[in-house]
């Protein structure tokens, strides 16, 4: 007796777990049960079926999954706001005591607060973010760089 049909559901089935999901948590037994489906064709065996689907399973996960997960890492570089922090910039649009103006730091334009009057063309440096602001402080103009 051939099993292939028995196998399709479980493929199906089994994908749909992988598709619901956004980690990869049963792909490598989707690919194992096709191997199974192929083998019930040659052999009418089920626990033979089953091993393939089994072992299948697990070796592709053991082969696969560490290449995999560094495949699918997120950079945090470009995500990072942190870095900003201690960088200088430049007032884009004056900055009144706890008024909100401009500053362009790292090539970006940020909305930016302070607890002192900054005039444009100021340079600045970048004490904290404070959700999408910045709050910065006045760089002295003795220790600008040069």
């Amino acid at each position: 007796m051939s099993f292939w049909a028995v196998w399709l559901v479980i493929v199906v089935l089994l994908t749909i777990v992988e598709a619901m999901t956004v980690n990869l948590v049963t792909i490598w037994f989707v690919i194992s049960g096709v191997l199974a489906m192929f083998v019930s064709f040659f052999i009418s065996d089920l626990v033979s079926q089953f091993a393939v689907f089994v072992l299948g399973g697990i070796l592709l996960m053991l082969l696969t999954k560490p290449f995999l997960e560094e495949f699918k890492k997120a950079k945090d570089e470009s995500v990072n706001l942190e870095r900003i922090i201690g960088m200088t910039g430049i007032v884009t649009k004056e900055i009144k005591k706890n008024v909100i103006g401009e500053v362009k730091v790292d090539g970006k334009l940020w909305s930016a607060v302070s607890d002192k009057r900054i005039t444009v063309n100021s340079e600045i440096k970048v004490e904290e973010i404070n959700g999408v602001k910045l709050l910065v402080s006045k760089i002295p103009k003795n220790k600008k760089k040069k």
